[in-house]
């Protein structure tokens, strides 16, 4: 099963259609590190991570891990042992937070750009998150939480996302 990203508002799973937002800077093939933009091409998916204080566990194929407040994805250009991968916080190293005051880390499950043989500086921390409001994203994939529950019921560990 392939997730397709047509365009910055639009994620389709089989006949699922639904509304998305992307990098406040668009989509392209030369991602880096801030550029707020989101990644093209074919990934693979990591696990569902989720604050299992505010949501039950929800039902997925996908490995499901407690976001807990220690944990962050390393988003360090310097750091070559971490970079776009989950952190203990503590380390001194630059990192994205995973445990958020707000809601769109409630649920997130990492995209594997930048992840075998990664290059530092192209680009960490690409998440399938949450949003409310559509707004553009620092270069991540966002959808609604009804929706993002939907998508879950429909993937598994195979699934891919292709970002055009």
């Amino acid at each position: 099963m392939t997730i397709i990203l047509k365009n910055k508002h639009s994620l389709k799973i089989d006949e699922f259609q639904f509304k998305c937002c992307v990098g406040k800077n668009g989509i392209s093939k030369q991602k880096i590190e801030g550029d707020n933009k989101t990644p093209k091409g074919s990934f693979e998916l990591e696990k569902l991570y989720y604050r299992s204080d505010r949501l039950n566990k929800p039902l997925t194929k996908l490995k499901c891990v407690k976001i807990n407040k220690s944990m962050g994805w390393c988003n360090d250009i310097k750091d070559n042992t971490n970079y776009n991968k989950l952190v203990n916080i503590k380390k001194k190293t630059k990192y994205e937070k995973l445990y958020r005051k707000d809601f769109k880390y409630d649920l997130i499950i990492p995209i594997k750009y930048n992840w075998e043989g990664k290059n530092l500086g192209k680009g960490s921390c690409i998440f399938l998150h949450l949003t409310k409001n559509y707004k553009p994203t620092a270069g991540c994939i966002a959808l609604c939480k009804n929706d993002f529950l939907i998508m879950l019921k429909l993937i598994n560990k195979k699934t891919k996302i292709k970002i055009c």
